[in-house]
């Protein structure tokens, strides 16, 4: 294998990444040095470019006439392999903000004062590159939503931080040429508080539209007070993920799962941690494999326990043991016990996690994740676990905690040991799927690592390792281990096997079917040392499949215990009749306890009667009126026919801290194309750490010594 190092004469303290373009080789880093002086910040930037995957850099700083570039709005691509690129730097004076924008790759810029300073990474509109998005102003902008030409934010009228539901949202569907109110008396718009964090003793609820915010239904879940919350955990042009918090300070609260309508919603899982507004949930869609998501729930005993939902929420159940393992000290049976994932809830307790679970598109089936075995999620530190399934089984695969990363559209995975105090000399590779590992002493000089970069995408064969050698002045350094001369061979048709997803028997004929149709994938042979390649597309073979109990989610008023199949009725409904306002008219709700899980292709078989009866009688819906109390509102868009990428963006003025709730772009010819889009779940985290495996937008990885 070849790899190639190069050092970089800067002392700088934190470096970012940005790949422009698939499959360009062009890379971008920014390396950042800060200092106050008094009551003064003194800063520097510095530019660098590589056409060779990172292989090698050149210094291009000159492009942006040594401008400080804030690491906190990152390096903005275009989407479409644009070649665009946005930097935002300070401009002299301080009246304002300067912009570098390239068109071809970074290999030229040209700068553009603003006048204004800008309060988040400058965005791109996905469908038309030249129009940019930014917030220039604390109270008139605090939050929006883009998508082609429509946008949204939400304002108040009397600039005040401090009151609440007295919010507007306004519309314009020329990028701002003309806007129109669509709701007033609102708390917020999009999920949780929007401008200071305390609300008051009024009751607050959700509200959806399907129509661009032209009418406006009630979602049927639980209204919150002041203590509570409500959080999209992922949603799809077909269903939503709805977190609704438990009064009091419990840190945690029930998943709910809407109808394609996004306005009747059924309970999930019942103890879901999640500790506060913005705070840390381990809700994870596992982007391997078709309707998998995993999360932690809070047991009565305190502990947290990983569960897994292979059916969009349907049911939950814990993870299998791994069977090269042994169950650890907090497992009362020696012999029964389950695997706990690590994700962001104990990497905000500090744990040794350096990486959270990580699943792509293309790579079908695999996971990989820190984790423990036993009765609930451990503190000792973690080991890497790996799945080739989709979350049914799972493997040991490393020893103590790692960064890892997927390659070759899952043919290639490598992992570096964390060890923040010891400096490193090698890397971890498997061309299984994590079941053997061969090690590569890559450098003479150990180094100390701090971070593991690949392309986004998972299809490339190249990995860079960041770092710094032990010395008086420590440089940054960078590894780029291209695999290549390790896969020597391109995969055959020989080299592929059949494999039927959410199956442990390919050969029974019932077995498999999950959200009503079997998936049949083309799988390189986990005996086969040969290279995927850049083209590689995920090929599938459906089948529709009967339907059964298992294809429906328990309706409105209805739950499932654990581990069961059949729906009960909520005790406090019984004898109630199930009555909905959709468009101002009442409409009547008959059930057996049973609809269709949004996006399940079942056919014939068992099918629960279920009727929506309109009752021809008016209703009201107040979130439009001016006396309307506190609405939560969403705008469900991505509810509608054509679904567009949204960016729900929450800055706290008061408070001062951003949090971001992002979605993919959702590809509305999904089904058309016979592609499953998964659901996109929030993030919060910085607007630079927003990207699309599927487009131009960038993973930045920041890391600093």
């Amino acid at each position: 294998m070849c790899f190639f190092q190069f050092t970089f004469q800067d002392i700088s303290r934190s470096v970012s990444l940005a790949w422009v373009g698939d499959g360009t080789g062009v890379v971008l880093a920014l390396t950042t040095f800060q200092m106050p002086i008094v009551f003064l910040r003194f800063g520097q930037s510095k530019l660098y470019r590589s056409e060779d995957y990172g292989k090698s850099f050149e210094d291009v700083t000159e492009l942006i006439n040594n401008t400080f570039i804030s690491t906190d709005f990152g390096i903005a691509i275009g989407p479409e392999s644009s070649g665009k690129v946005i930097l935002t730097g300070d401009a002299s004076g301080g009246s304002g903000a300067r912009i570098f924008h390239s068109r071809d790759f970074g290999k030229s810029f040209i700068h553009t004062e603003l006048p204004f300073h800008p309060l988040m990474q400058i965005m791109y509109n996905p469908q038309n590159s030249d129009v940019l998005f930014n917030l220039m102003d604390q109270l008139s902008l605090p939050l929006f939503h883009r998508g082609m030409d429509t946008l949204f934010f939400s304002t108040n009228l009397n600039g005040s931080c401090y009151d609440k539901g007295v919010l507007v949202l306004r519309k314009s569907a020329d990028l701002g040429v003309n806007f129109k109110t669509v709701a007033e008396g609102i708390y917020s718009f999009g999920i949780g508080g929007l401008c200071c964090e305390y609300m008051n003793d009024m009751i607050r609820a959700i509200h959806v539209s399907v129509d661009k915010g032209e009418t406006w239904n009630m979602a049927q879940l639980p209204p919150v007070g002041h203590e509570q919350f409500y959080s999209i955990l992922a949603a799809n042009d077909e269903m939503v993920f709805m977190h609704v918090d438990e009064p009091g300070d419990t840190g945690f609260g029930t998943i709910y799962v809407s109808d394609d309508r996004g306005t009747v919603y059924s309970k999930s899982l019942e103890r879901h941690l999640y500790t506060t507004p913005g705070g840390e949930t381990d809700f994870t869609n596992v982007t391997s494999l078709r309707g998998v998501f995993t999360t932690s729930v809070l047991v009565e005993d305190g502990s947290v326990q990983t569960v897994i939902s292979f059916d969009q929420g349907g049911e939950w159940v814990p993870l299998k043991k791994p069977e090269n393992t042994k169950c650890d000290s907090t497992a009362k049976d020696p012999e029964m016990c389950s695997l706990h994932i690590h994700a962001s809830y104990s990497t905000s307790m500090k744990l040794n996690v350096p990486m959270l679970p990580l699943s792509e598109p293309n790579a079908v089936g695999l996971i990989l994740a820190h984790g423990s075995v036993g009765d609930a999620i451990s503190m000792m530190t973690p080991d890497v676990y790996v799945s080739d399934d989709g979350g049914y089984t799972w493997l040991q695969a490393l020893k103590g905690p790692h960064h890892y990363a997927i390659l070759d559209s899952g043919g290639l995975l490598v992992a570096v040991e964390h060890n923040e105090a010891k400096p490193i000399s090698e890397i971890k590779f498997s061309t299984d799927e994590g079941q053997c590992w061969h090690v590569y002493k890559f450098t003479q000089t150990p180094m100390f690592f701090t971070g593991l970069a690949s392309e986004p995408g998972a299809r490339s064969v190249n990995v860079s390792l960041w770092g710094y050698e032990d010395a008086l002045i420590s440089h940054w350094v960078t590894y780029t281990i291209d695999f290549k001369d390790l896969l020597t061979r391109t995969c055959q048709e020989n080299d592929y096997i059949q494999w039927l997803a959410h199956s442990d028997d390919i050969s029974d004929p019932d077995d498999g079917c999950m959200l009503g149709y079997k998936e049949r994938f083309l799988r390189v042979r986990k005996d086969s040392v040969c290279w995927i390649g850049r083209d590689y597309i995920v090929t599938k073979q459906p089948t529709p499949c009967r339907c059964t109990l298992d294809d429906f989610l328990c309706d409105f008023g209805y739950y499932r215990k654990e581990n069961s199949s059949e729906c009960i009725e909520q005790a406090d409904l019984k004898g109630h009749d199930l009555e909905i306002c959709i468009h101002g008219k009442k409409e009547l709700l008959q059930t057996n306890g049973y609809r269709k899980i949004p996006g399940d292709k079942c056919e014939g078989g068992k099918e629960p009667e279920r009727r929506v009866i309109d009752l021809s009688k008016r209703c009201t819906d107040k979130s439009t009126s001016h006396s309307a109390p506190i609405t939560a509102i969403v705008i469900a868009i991505l509810l509608t026919g054509v679904v567009f990428g949204v960016l729900f963006v929450k800055k706290y003025v008061c408070g001062g801290r951003f949090l971001v709730h992002r979605y993919s772009v959702l590809q509305h010819n999904a089904e058309a194309n016979g592609i499953d889009e998964p659901l996109d779940t929030d993030v919060a985290e910085a607007p630079k750490n927003d990207f699309h495996d599927d487009s131009d937008e960038v993973q930045i990885r920041t890391v600093s010594h």
